[in-house]
């Protein structure tokens, strides 16, 4: 194995501004590869991701799109196909959380939560496809919840399940071309959206046998393992990675 087993690829990674996806994009680089991250709102956050990529001596470059939206998935992608040229890996990390009871779920909340969590991925992989080379990576994220569900959480859970199956049929459409895909399902993490409830870090850190929760460089180091030449055997998997809670 090599320092650099990434060395000479690109990737994706959603929701690089923060949290999870910040920690997968710098540990992509530190690999070797190149980065695309993406962000939805947090601009400032990419620019730092970016900047920290490129003091690492690696090529990095932001692009902005609402994953919900179609067209600018696609626009996302014309970016770059113009820079950086290419695209080997896809990390999709980017996700909203909700909570409300059922007899108060909107129609904006539908929207939301299964455009970004479900539809977002599937544009991307979509666009992704056309571009991915043989021995390519497509890396989806599910949650913890989409497992054990908690009450109130029944849109959350269902949009991360989804994901899920489109691992499983992705996974034997594309590995004629030898492209890998594989699910990764975290537990609660910090960084990520856990610090957004501080409410709830106590309950889920009394599930594990630890006593504490994940942190965004485990889940980080098990993306850069299916992202690797070592994983090429790996596909249309699901791995948790929660410690062993049992919730």
């Amino acid at each position: 194995m090599t320092d650099q087993p990434l060395s000479g690829k690109v990737a994706l990674v959603t929701g690089a501004g923060r949290g999870i996806g910040r920690e997968i994009a710098l540990r992509l680089a530190r690999d070797g590869a190149d980065i695309v991250a993406h962000y939805a709102a947090s601009k400032a956050g990419a620019e730092q991701t970016v900047a920290e990529i490129a003091a690492m001596g690696r090529k990095a470059v932001a692009y902005r799109a609402d994953i919900a939206q179609r067209s600018e998935v696609v626009a996302m992608f014309a970016g770059i196909d113009a820079n950086p040229g290419r695209i080997d890996i896809v990390v999709n990390n980017s996700g909203v959380s909700s909570s409300s009871a059922l007899a108060d779920v909107t129609d904006e909340d539908i929207a939301q939560i299964f455009g970004i969590n479900t539809f977002g991925p599937l544009y991307i992989v979509s666009e992704a496809a056309k571009r991915l080379p043989n021995g390519g990576r497509v890396i989806n994220f599910s949650s913890s919840v989409a497992k054990y569900p908690l009450a109130g959480a029944g849109l959350y859970s269902a949009a991360k399940k989804a994901i899920e199956s489109f691992t499983e049929s992705w996974a034997r459409e594309l590995g004629r071309r030898e492209i890998t895909v594989n699910t990764v399902i975290p537990g609660a993490v910090s960084p990520g959206m856990m610090d957004a409830s501080p409410e709830y870090r106590g309950y889920f850190e009394s599930k594990t046998p630890a006593g504490r929760i994940g942190r965004a460089e485990e889940i980080a180091g098990l993306v850069a393992f299916l992202a690797s030449p070592q994983a090429s055997w790996v596909s249309g998997t699901h791995i948790l990675a929660n410690g062993a809670a049992d919730t």
